[in-house]
């Protein structure tokens, strides 16, 4: 049996993803579980005809004081992969801190239930502003003695994707088979695309380096203005979720081998690897970088490579961004969060 689970499954993110996993031939059960809609999801999705069993679980109603979260419980009980697009989306005019004082006691409680109820499944982070939220989940299963660095991942593969896709529409290739590897995190200045590294191999004038790389670190603008107020970018959030979620499943089910994905991590998920990077990064505890998947999650953290003069400063930009954004996650457990 393999269940995955999705926290905030009735969102804009969380039902395309629930879509997703349905399709996923890996996956034999998926339990959905959100404040509201998630039973209407889960039967709507009930009616594909593909293997994995869905069922849809709710909190207890607001008027049932101090009544145990069972919905919860049920939802994450045995499960073995647990994403997370839970919380409220970026809306015109909100800055990041405006979306961690929501987002992150959400993230907090749910982290909570995965603590109690899945302490050893795979928790994929979608939830923003992710630079912040992976070390809230961190803290709390730290909290809870339950903490393994190799089974927690911020999701940042929608860079990765706006980078094949943005960089193709300059060079004429197939999106599909465009590389670019993407560090640093997850929101504007600390979205490293690695220009030089592209492969297959394409030299862009310095003009087009800088103008894609405004693209993709703030292509989440475009879709937000776009949808003009009324959502932030879901599907192609969707999309990049399942991406990294199958690349999970095909490594700790099928155990595939070979699997290299980026993804924002402890780097303490590899002492030899995660050690070079810390070092490349002025000690930063948390970063995204190319991971190799192995059956107990991070196998190997790849190290950054050979930087441009362009991209060392990408870098030094990013740092102190970085440095901040973890320590806000930190500190918002260890400040008195509820346990």
């Amino acid at each position: 049996m393999v269940k995955a689970v999705v926290l905030g499954a009735a969102g804009g993110i969380g039902q395309p993803l629930s879509l997703l996993l349905k399709l996923n031939e890996v996956v034999t059960e998926l339990a959905l579980y959100d404040i509201v809609n998630s039973p209407g999801v889960a039967a709507d999705l009930s009616h594909i005809n593909t293997p994995a069993k869905v069922t849809g679980y709710l909190p207890p109603p607001k008027d049932a004081k101090n009544a145990p979260n069972d919905g919860l419980k049920n939802a994450l009980t045995n499960a073995h992969l647990v994403v997370i697009p839970a919380g409220v989306p970026r809306k015109p005019g909100m800055t990041r801190d405006d979306l961690f004082k929501i987002n992150a006691g959400i993230v907090r409680d749910l982290a909570t239930g995965i603590a109690q109820y899945s302490p050893d499944a795979y928790v994929l982070v979608i939830s923003n502003p992710v630079n912040s939220t992976v070390p809230i989940i961190a803290e709390v299963l730290k909290k809870h003695g339950v903490f393994n660095p190799k089974r927690v991942f911020g999701v940042t593969t929608l860079d990765i994707v706006r980078a094949s896709t943005f960089t193709s529409s300059v060079s004429g290739a197939d999106p599909r088979k465009v590389r670019v590897p993407v560090v640093g995190g997850h929101s504007g200045v600390t979205i490293i695309p690695l220009l030089s590294q592209i492969s297959p191999p394409h030299s862009y004038t310095q003009d087009e380096i800088e103008l894609l790389t405004q693209r993709i670190q703030f292509g989440g603008d475009e879709v937000v203005k776009a949808k003009d107020g009324a959502g932030s970018a879901t599907l192609s959030m969707a999309q990049a979720g399942a991406r990294f979620a199958s690349s999970i499943l095909n490594a700790t089910v099928r155990g595939e081998s070979g699997i290299i994905e980026p993804s924002y991590v402890c780097l303490d998920a590899d002492s030899v690897g995660g050690k070079q990077v810390k070092n490349d990064v002025n000690g930063l505890d948390y970063f995204s970088s190319n991971i190799e998947l192995g059956k107990n999650g991070v196998e190997k953290i790849h190290p950054l490579g050979n930087l441009s003069e362009y991209e060392k400063n990408l870098l030094e930009a990013a740092i102190p961004e970085l440095k901040a954004n973890i320590s806000k996650g930190i500190s918002f457990v260890a400040d008195g969060s509820k346990f």
